[in-house]
């Protein structure tokens, strides 16, 4: 399926929330044929994408892990953090581009969709004027959390919210008003603060939280039942819709 080309061609290649059972027959041709992978890790991690492809991966392939400089240790929005994550995506676009230039072509592996609140994107941006590229959508996370929670996210005309946990208590209480289903992510440090907004919203007691949807060691349950505030980066917290049905 991946062609030769006077440069090689990047691939945008989602492979689903976590079970391996779920990438498209699309992406597991490309990551099948595709001389050169790439995947974005943390520091001593192999990578959540990398994981879900291990038994699809042929002998031989190139591998170019990119390792994020930090991830949680100073605030997003701190001038360094900022400085630093420019660097590295600029450094990881500069790596891919020297194999496309000569005429390999690279599948960027991604957890998710590739243009869901995806890595992918920083390299998309700074190479899709440069390189061909073709984008595997894949499952998103939250459809795989909801799936597994067996949740009826959204009914006639219920407006869905995608809300990032790392907003402030005010701007998460202004969003969360404005929705009637919701899927709150990036949880982690912000856990605590999500659940508070829920319960003075009156929306608690119809929250579930997932963690690790679709994946082996996945946990649903009420979230008032969670008795702890260790909250994993892969976990949501979802609210179904209550709107109209026939």
């Amino acid at each position: 399926m991946v062609q030769s080309h006077a440069s090689g061609r990047l691939y945008g290649v989602g492979l689903g929330p976590g079970d391996p059972d779920l990438i498209t027959v699309k992406s597991l041709k490309i990551l099948q044929s595709a001389p050169v992978i790439a995947y974005f890790a943390k520091k001593g991690r192999k990578g959540h994408a990398r994981t879900i492809a291990e038994s699809f991966l042929p002998n031989g392939v190139i591998e170019i892990p990119l390792v994020y400089p930090l991830t949680v240790e100073i605030a997003f929005d701190d001038p360094e953090y900022v400085r630093a994550l420019a660097e590295f995506y600029a450094k990881s676009a500069d790596l891919i581009a020297s194999h496309l230039q000569a005429g390999r072509d690279v599948a960027l592996l991604c957890e998710g969709d590739p243009l869901f609140y995806g890595s992918f994107m920083h390299a998309y941006e700074r190479l899709k004027d440069r390189f061909p590229v073709t984008i595997c959508p894949g499952i998103t996370g939250m459809s795989g959390c909801w799936t597994a929670a067996g949740m009826s996210m959204t009914w006639g005309d219920d407006v869905l919210a995608v809300v990032p946990g790392t907003l402030s208590r005010d701007d998460l209480g202004r969003r969360i008003g404005l929705a009637d289903a919701l899927v709150i992510m990036k949880l982690g440090s912000n856990f605590a603060k999500v659940r508070d907004v829920l319960i003075e919203a009156g929306l608690a007691d119809r929250a579930v939280y997932v963690e690790r949807g679709t994946m082996v060691d996945q946990v649903v349950m009420p979230l008032l039942q969670k008795s702890d505030d260790k909250v994993p980066y892969f976990s949501m917290i979802l609210v179904s819709g209550q709107g109209r049905r026939p």
